[in-house]
């Protein structure tokens, strides 16, 4: 199981390290820790989205753990719904 920690700040400036992150993690168990999490931009919710469907086809699990309010809300706002980043439910 590999754990990633999301920074506070997930802008255009950190999908593309985000991103890779995620890659050097394929092919185990993931978790995203998602506490931290203060300010969301489009593109890393892209890139959340492109690991959950990567995960799925692989047929590996992939939890978002701790979301905090600024990334539902972020999601809410794009209409994208938390089981499109995580195996399971949001416990907010």
């Amino acid at each position: 199981m590999v754990t990633v920690r999301l920074p506070e700040i997930l802008d255009i400036r950190a999908a593309s390290p985000l991103a890779t992150e995620l890659l050097h993690a394929r092919g185990n168990p993931l978790t995203i820790d998602a506490s931290n999490v203060a300010r969301v931009g489009a593109q890393c919710i892209q890139v959340l989205l492109s690991a959950h469907a990567t995960w799925t086809t692989d047929g590996m699990p992939l939890s978002v753990v701790h979301p905090s309010d600024a990334l539902l809300e972020a999601l809410e706002t794009l209409g994208v719904p938390f089981t499109k980043i995580s195996e399971q439910e949001s416990t907010k």
